[in-house]
């Protein structure tokens, strides 16, 4: 019902924007008149003229009068040709021609207009783009749509490049149409009432539409509240607007909680901006010039609790005003409307429903100052000292938005150096240099660096100095030094280049940056003079506007990033956002545990992002690296719950949160091979359906938010669980247990493993009112596996083949990832084409992966070069990224290169063609080789999809081990999957997704681990097992042998390894603490011992053995730093290998006695990572993966050896405990076979009676206190919700313990029935 109430009111509020368009234009549609054509000479104006017949009036379009266009007397950028429209037209589009029958023309300008021939504003494209490209010729037209269009009187042409041939050469035409313009001039003071009719007007719907123009940063524009505290509140503050709309609160709230909605900044420009709020309901539509913000209001209510009256300019009713101090609004308003009603219309008609208060007129005041930009930290403005010398005095307000930069120099007389006025990290300093002393400095004001305008006022006369930021004085007297007295000049902003040598050098630069109202002497700076050439001089000025912009507006910090600006560019911090780059666009995260896992990575926490640069953020979730990788993602519902007394009236809803949301989690399903939920489900007197009438009395939501009626295992069906799919219901008539309806616990229980509606996110009970009846559920965390995208990939198998896909949009942020693997030398891997735009990226050369592109500023590209080939048939990675600020390529792990993109260039990226992977439209230099996992922006393509329509191209691609085969570790071997590899350690003594989880074991006193090799010589041949290749046909020449080791015991034995020959190898920690090898190859000779005596091997710590035979040459390897080479005299081979024995030896004979004494004492501690080449004995017991020759004695339980030898390492790892299980289990006879006499049968019949007594007895005693322990947690259950699980399982075992005895009894009963049937009985 929500979703489509709310499409509703997007409906109409859509048709309000259609409808209120027009009437805030108030023209027609057709607005494309020409016009220049008409307009008298008077109209055109220049800055010069090269000579009467090259004036302004005749730089009309098409026309060859005069010279054939407007050409300045000098061209430099400092010339301008203006044109005076007469009254403010809408102006849609502009047309430019070079000089007829010249080779003078404009190759770019600007754009500027202006409303009153003064303070003038430029126009901008794609909202960093200022200059208009012109023409290379004399007569061919350049025409540019406007967009938005322009409302104004003045229009002015600034050349900024033109023919090098030739000069400044311009004929022009604009076209548009006559703009309707109703106007009131607000002074600060004044402001309006509008009252209103209650019948005119809906409670929940406001459209309001105007234009401002504001002369101060601050002021009400709009108010109307209500009695209960709901109002609504349109402020200019600092230059931005904020829109308040408060609903259901009791009284307003203090001013810190006004800002609900910001847009726009500097509007207090003194141009117009245009405003259109649009309410309905709770949806808001908030519209500021070409920005606009769509949200929801707060509250309780739909509809506001307003007064019949609206206030514009400033709040009129001070009995209704708000607790905290607004200031009114000063500057004019334009075209206001509100609700269809023309608000100026009616205070022209001195309609009685419009209350003015204070002085309102009809027409719009202009600004007084002359405001100055400082293009560059070049520019520079020099202006002469007015008469009095005996004093300082120099004023301006100034705005910017870099911290540094020189604001004032003057050489003032006996001051060496003097007088420095600068910003310096956002604070004003004031430095001073007196002859023979020390520079002295004052600092003021702080975080002028703003946007805001900011007083400067500067006086000294004799000794005493005082310097004003913004009405806060900062003073200095007596001054340590000279009187002061004023210099000849004032350099503004900077100093020409070349002067004054050291005593204007500033390591701060030049200010850049917009200045007004420069006072000297108290005498008002005529900046118009100076712009005309009679008044000082200067440098990359542009005088009469102030062309700050806010570059941080629209914010492109993408992912929550923080932007902070200077005057050329905005800066993205993204620290915490999750996301790295210039606009904060690229995870730092993986998409999926899969992808970690081909890092490299272990089990553990991760953060993933699944959509990569999308708008979905990061989440933590725990990825358990198998195999393949799962994905574990939890949610508050983890334990039993249980539920009583609901029907359906009256259900119970559980309600599950995850970790991350829904989005997050959807897009990580999407993306697995296979998702799966367990839901437990038990019941007693509870069902799932109503027999009766079919409907379904328990029932779960997944993400779609829709209704599902099967339970865990079951497919799709409507009512289903597993057991009526599998025909094992406990009663054959139903498809569930719980519909047996059984007055004892049953359950239906599995996994849910339809991903389109995973996860659960709601169960509803409602079948537990009657008596004895209750349900307990229990969900399991959502569990995904793979990632089905990462091993999406396509084989090129011509270099004309390639596959199509729609074309890309990433206008403002585009980023590429894919992998690729060829043996070729070049070839196109992706490409996208425009009208001039375009992206391409390629494998150049074999050593060069090339990115190119073009976004209107001329093609650019970026390479990455590798010292090794690429086309090595091995799987390598390419990430490129292009964005406002820059673009970027990556190989692999290579240095990314970076393209710095052009101050103020095209930043739009316009494709209108296909994307072609693997290949270019031309079908030429096509790519051969494999593609992987092509992403776009954090969207993965379909390769394989579309491979299987595309002739020349295959789905899949083969040969992932020569990439990922170096994360097989320990000896594993790379095997590969249909998508992927996975790593096989059945030859190493490790195990883990990578062969690099280590088997560890502690082994108690007495303990040991004997693998056996062959039960004897005679059956060698017929072995099967991995000991074949050391069967007794074979001379065992060589042999490698790993193991770790920490105990604290003397003698020790660690490894024997025995033949069917008395040839042995020994491993031994001798009663000294030394490690000796004692190899005998040859039954007649004593063994050769290799002895390490250099310390105790029995410390307590771990170490490492590595021993490597070749024939008769031993090389030995201790901690990885001790080695020795040993060559043996008892000669070369082993003859019928028998067993490796861990631990105590079982058999000693044909051992020298010190092996016999290590082998009686056996080892305590901690061995790990035992192998005797492919043999791993610890892994073939404790982690068994088939049936194999090796027997455990004694306590042998996992553990890690990091932990020092006999502590509890068993509470550690998880334990395996083994034993000896020689013996018979039960070597009793039938019961039936046990009577032999009248006696015999009298006894056991009374032994039977008293058996069932005791076991009626010891029942009820149970089930008693199982009651009294039920009704306790029941009354607990709220206080501690773990209890539930436990409580349960304490049921079901008291269950199944009455059902095991109850059966046992019958059995019994059956036994004695069965038994005492014999006819001598009677």
């Amino acid at each position: 019902m929500r979703s489509i109430t709310g499409a509703v009111l997007n409906m109409l509020l859509l048709l309000s924007t259609q409808n209120w368009s027009k009437v805030e234009a108030g023209n027609s549609y057709d607005c494309d008149d020409p016009l220049v054509s008409a307009l008298p000479q008077a109209s055109f104006s220049s800055s010069s003229e090269l000579s009467s017949s090259h004036g302004p009036g005749f730089a009309r379009l098409n026309r060859r009068e005069g010279a054939g266009g407007w050409s300045p007397l000098v061209s430099n950028k400092y010339q301008w040709l203006q044109i005076d429209l007469g009254e403010r037209k809408e102006i849609n589009s502009v047309t430019t021609q070079g000089g007829y029958g010249s080779s003078s023309s404009v190759t770019s300008y600007l754009l500027m207009f202006s409303n009153s021939g003064r303070n003038w504003k430029q126009y901008r494209q794609e909202d960093s783009i200022w200059g208009f490209a012109g023409n290379a010729n004399a007569d061919s037209v350049v025409y540019y749509r406007l967009q938005p269009s322009i409302k104004a009187r003045f229009l002015r042409f600034t050349p900024l490049e033109w023919s090098p041939k030739g000069r400044i050469g311009m004929r022009i035409e604009v076209f548009g149409c006559a703009y309707r313009s109703e106007v009131i001039d607000l002074d600060g003071k004044s402001s309006l009432l509008y009252r209103f009719d209650e019948q005119s007007l809906s409670p929940i719907k406001d459209i309001i539409s105007l234009k401002f123009k504001a002369m101060q940063s601050d002021g009400v524009l709009l108010h109307r509240a209500g009695p209960s505290g709901d109002h609504i509140t349109l402020e200019l503050k600092r230059g931005k607007l904020f829109l308040l709309i408060n609903s259901g609160a009791a009284k307003l709230p203090s001013t810190h909680t006004l800002v609900n909605l910001t847009l726009g900044s500097l509007l207090d420009d003194q141009h117009w901006h245009s405003v259109l709020i649009q309410r309905l309901g709770k949806q808001v539509n908030f519209t500021v010039d070409e920005h606009r913000r769509r949200f929801h209001t707060q509250g309780e209510f739909n509809y506001l609790d307003l007064d019949y009256e609206i206030s514009f300019g400033g709040i009129s009713a001070p009995s209704k005003s708000v607790s905290f101090p607004l200031s009114n609004f000063h500057g004019c308003l334009e075209n206001l409307y509100y609700n269809g009603v023309d608000i100026i219309d009616l205070i022209k008609k001195q309609n009685p429903q419009i209350i003015m208060t204070g002085n309102v007129s009809f027409s719009c005041s202009q600004p007084q100052s002359v405001p100055l930009t400082f293009l560059s930290s070049r520019s520079y403005l020099a202006l002469p000292a007015f008469s009095r010398d005996d004093e300082l005095s120099v004023s301006f307000q100034f705005r910017t938005w870099n911290k540094a930069g020189l604001l004032l120099f003057s050489e003032l007389r006996l001051i060496s150096g003097g007088l420095l006025l600068s910003l310096s990290d956002g604070k004003l300093k004031l430095n001073l240099h007196p002859p023979g002393k020390l520079p002295s400095d004052i600092t003021a004001g702080g975080g002028l660096n703003d946007g805001q305008w900011h007083s400067i006022s500067l006086y000294a006369k004799r000794n005493h100095l005082s310097l004003t930021v913004d009405s806060h004085v900062t003073s200095a007297s007596p001054l340590l030094g000279p009187e002061i007295y004023s210099g000849g000049t004032y350099y503004f902003g900077g100093c020409p280049e070349k002067s004054f040598a050291s005593k204007c050098q500033n390591s701060l630069g030049g200010f850049q940056g917009c200045m007004r109202l420069i006072s000297i002497s108290n005498e008002v700076v005529d900046l118009i003079s100076v712009q005309q050439g009679s008044l000082g001089n200067f440098s990359d000025l542009q005088i009469d506007s102030c062309g700050i912009s806010d570059r941080c507006l629209p914010n492109y910090c993408e992912h929550g990033g923080e932007c902070s600006q200077s005057w050329s560019t905005f800066h993205c911090n993204c620290t915490n956002t999750g996301y790295t780059g210039a606009t904060c666009h690229s995870s730092i995260y993986e998409q999926s545990c899969e992808a970690y896992k081909h890092r490299g990575n272990t089990s553990g926490f991760y953060y993933i992002d699944s959509d990569g640069s999308g708008p979905l953020g990061p989440f933590l979730l725990y990825c358990n690296m198998t195999e393949t990788a799962w994905a574990i993602i939890q949610h508050n519902g983890s334990d039993f719950t249980r539920v009583r007394r609901t029907h359906p009236d009256h259900p119970y809803a559980g309600i599950f949160e995850y970790t991350a949301s829904m989005e997050q989690l959807q897009a990580t399903i999407n993306r697995a091979e296979h998702c799966e939920q367990e839901l437990a489900y038990y019941c007693k007197k509870s069902r799932l359906v109503n027999q009766q009438d079919g409907t379904s009395l328990s029932w779960w939501v997944g993400r779609t938010n829709e209704t599902q009626t099967y339970w865990g295992g079951s497919v799709p069906d409507p009512q289903k669980c597993t057991c009526g799919l599998e025909g094992n219901c406990i009663d054959d008539q139903y498809h569930c247990n719980c519909d047996a309806d059984r007055s004892e616990w049953t359950n239906d229980t599995g996994f849910l493993s339809y991903k389109e509606h995973l996860p659960v996110t709601k169960i509803v009970i409602t079948d537990t009112g009657r008596p004895h009846s209750e349900a307990a559920y229990k969900l399991g965390p959502l569990l995904c596996q793979g990632d089905k995208l990462f091993w999406n990939s396509a084989s090129f198998n011509t270099e004309a083949s390639y596959l199509h896909f729609p074309t890309f949009h990433g206008e403002l942020s585009a980023d590429v990832s894919f992998f690729f693997k060829t043996t070729a030398l070049s070839g196109v891997f992706l490409e996208n084409l425009g009208i001039t735009d375009f992206i391409r990226i390629e494998l150049r050369s074999p050593t060069t992966v090339t990115f190119s592109f073009d976004v209107g500023n001329g093609p650019f590209e970026i390479s990455v070069q590798s010292p090794t080939q690429f086309s090595d048939n091995q799987w390598h990675h390419v990430r490129v990224e292009r964005n406002m600020k820059e673009a970027s390529i990556q190989v692999d792990q290579l240095s990314p290169k970076v393209q710095v993109a052009p101050a103020d260039g095209h930043v739009l990226l316009q494709l209108n063609s296909q994307l072609f992977v693997g290949g270019t439209a031309t079908r030429q230099r096509g790519f051969l080789g494999c593609i992987r996992s092509l992403q776009l922006n954090g969207v993965a393509l379909d390769l394989e999809e579309r491979a299987t329509v595309t002739p020349g191209v295959q789905p899949g691609c083969q040969g992932h081990c020569g990439s990922y085969g170096k994360l097989c570790r320990n000896g594993g071997k790379c095997k590969e999957k249909p998508s992927g590899f996975f790593c096989d350690c059945s030859s190493s003594a490790f195990v883990g997704p990578f062969c690099s989880d280590e088997i560890s074991a502690y082994f108690g006193s007495g303990s040991s681990v004997i693998y056996n090799f062959q039960e004897n010589y005679s059956l060698s041949k017929n072995s099967s097992s991995h000991a074949a290749s050391f069967h007794g046909d074979m001379k065992l020449s060589r042999e490698m042998i790993t193991l770790s080791f920490r105990t604290t015991r003397t003698p020790s034995l660690l490894l024997y390894m025995s033949s069917f020959y008395k040839e042995y190898l020994s491993v031994i920690i001798a009663r000294n603490g030394s490690l000796q090898i004692r190899y005998k190859l040859n039954r007649y000779q004593e063994p050769d011992v290799i002895n390490f005596d250099f310390k105790s091997m029995a410390d307590g710590q771990l170490h490492n053995l590595k021993i490597n035979r070749e024939e008769g040459v031993v090389i030995v390897e201790i901690d990885e730093s001790i080695e020795r080479q040993v060559y043996l005299s008892s000669g070369t081979e082993f003859t019928a290998v028998k067993s490796l024995v861990l631990g105590r030896m079982l058999e000693h004979g044909h051992v020298d006695p010190d092996t016999a004494l290590a082998g009686a004492h056996g080892f305590t501690g901690c061995l790990s990572a035992v192998q005797l080449s492919h043999v791993a004995p610890l892994k073939a017991a404790l982690h068994p993966s088939r049936p194999a020759p090796v027997t455990v004695t004694g306590h042998v339980t996992e553990a890690s050896c990091v932990a020092p030898a006999g502590t509890d390492a068993t509470s550690r790892e998880r334990t395996h405990s083994f034993a000896d299980h020689s013996g018979t289990v039960d070597d009793r006879e039938p019961l039936t076979h046990a009577i032999k006499s009248d006696s015999a049968v009298i006894g056991g019949l009374i032994a039977v009676v008293i058996f069932i007594l005791l076991c009626i007895t010891a029942i009820a005693v149970r089930i008693y206190q199982q009651k009294r322990l039920y009704k306790r947690n029941e009354a607990k259950r709220s206080e501690n919700a773990g209890s539930a699980e436990t409580v349960l399982k304490s049921e079901l075992n008291m269950q199944n313990a009455v059902n095991e005895k109850s059966e046992r009894v019958l059995l019994l009963i059956g036994t004695c029935d069965f038994t005492y049937t014999d006819d001598s009985l009677f």
